[in-house]
């Protein structure tokens, strides 16, 4: 099932340590003088990386993004105010939203053009021909693995569709991983983030197109979760549990970037793009009922799918134990969306009345095109039902 060949590709360089922001001065100097600091709605949060940048002579110019989800024209604004400044060094300090900022800001500086000349599906889709100026991602949240990706998820309202702009050249020069600055983040946010990024390691792990290297590491990735994601979320100051979920995040973003994706990005991409619900919680939602379906499905079509016996792999790490069940998996799974108070899609803001929009919609994404067994309309559909 793995793939016969495969690239791997990732950030020039991974910096995974407690207190690793205190090195964030020094990589910047390295790079430039002019630094674009961009954060999310609350700059505050980013105060002690722009006091440290302050004590090397570095005087960062602040762009915070506000919202969970950014939209063309909050990423139009911050290319616009980053070029103004003649910006050297861009340095993104956030959740996976600030950071895919970050990737677009990075490239639109060495880019001619306008924004629509790179965006997928709503814009001309032109290759870059530059790499990006330097750009040190630095995530506040343990969910998205947007550190290590190529490509940048964007919302368009008025297209009612979340579009990417991607490239080999979007790859941050830098991910500085601090898991203590996830410590900070809400139980709900932990919720949402967390199983954002168990997602993207099991996925990866049960898709179509999976490779060795995806496997080995999401294969350590899901044992760490089944250990640290429910600490993290009853205990924000466990910073073992939140050091587990900053190693699944990176790792999920690793996965997702070299193998593919599923029917619950499938389903979560276009869903986002129709509703502006966080990205996180629509996954977090999705993942027990698309995993149900698709191991139902393979019992019905593909008895005799090794799928099924990853699945099967994938409930032996989660729990612990080896004498696991695919239900066990299911169960696992539901009882920890229960613990963590994870909200229906209906409170997403999905109507029973554009179900099939979205069906049909989610049908078509990339994503759909990797999971482990081809759905049905019907049990597409069933599926929102469940959610809702």
């Amino acid at each position: 099932m793995s793939a016969a060949a495969f690239e791997f590709a990732s950030a020039n360089r991974i910096i995974f340590k407690p207190d690793a922001v205190e090195l964030i001065p020094q990589l910047a100097a390295d790079r430039g003088q002019k630094v674009f600091l961009l954060t999310g709605g609350n700059p505050q949060r980013a105060s002690r990386l722009q006091g440290l940048l302050e004590g090397v002579k570095l005087d960062p110019v602040v762009h915070s993004i506000s919202g969970a989800e950014p939209t063309v024209d909050m990423v139009e604004q911050a290319v616009a105010a980053a070029r103004a400044e003649k910006t050297d060094v861009v340095i993104a300090y956030g959740g996976g939203s600030v950071i895919d900022v970050g990737k677009v800001v990075a490239a639109m500086l060495t880019n001619d053009g306008e924004l629509f000349d790179y965006l997928e599906v709503i814009g001309k889709a032109q290759p870059l021909k530059a790499p990006s100026a330097p750009y040190i991602a630095v995530p506040t949240t343990a969910g998205t693995g947007s550190e290590v990706t190529r490509n940048a998820v964007i919302d368009s309202p008025e297209h009612q569709v979340k579009v990417s702009m991607r490239s080999p050249y979007m790859l941050p020069d830098v991910a500085v991983i601090d898991p203590a600055l996830t410590c900070s983040m809400p139980p709900a946010l932990t919720a949402s983030t967390g199983l954002d990024a168990l997602t993207q390691v099991i996925e990866p792990f049960v898709c179509n197109k999976s490779n060795p290297i995806t496997d080995a590491i999401c294969r350590e990735a899901i044992s760490i979760a089944g250990r640290s994601l429910r600490q993290a979320y009853d205990n924000g100051t466990d910073l073992e549990a939140r050091t587990g979920m900053a190693t699944v995040s990176l790792i999920g973003g690793l996965a997702l970037a070299n193998s593919g994706l599923g029917a619950v990005h499938g389903f979560a991409g276009p869903l986002g793009g129709m509703i502006h619900a966080p990205h996180g919680e629509l996954c977090a939602r999705l993942l027990p009922i698309v995993i149900k379906a698709n191991i139902s499905a393979l019992k019905e079509r593909e008895p005799g799918s090794e799928y099924l016996s990853r699945y099967k792999e994938v409930a032996c790490l989660l729990t612990g134990d080896r004498e696991s069940t695919t239900e066990d998996l299911i169960k696992w799974l539901e009882d920890i969306c229960q613990h963590m108070a994870i909200r229906g899609l209906a409170e997403c803001g999905l109507s029973t009345e554009r179900i099939s929009e979205a069906v049909t919609k989610s049908a078509k994404a990339s994503s759909m095109k990797a999971n482990p067994v081809e759905l049905t309309e019907s049990e597409l559909r069933q599926i929102l039902i469940e959610a809702m």
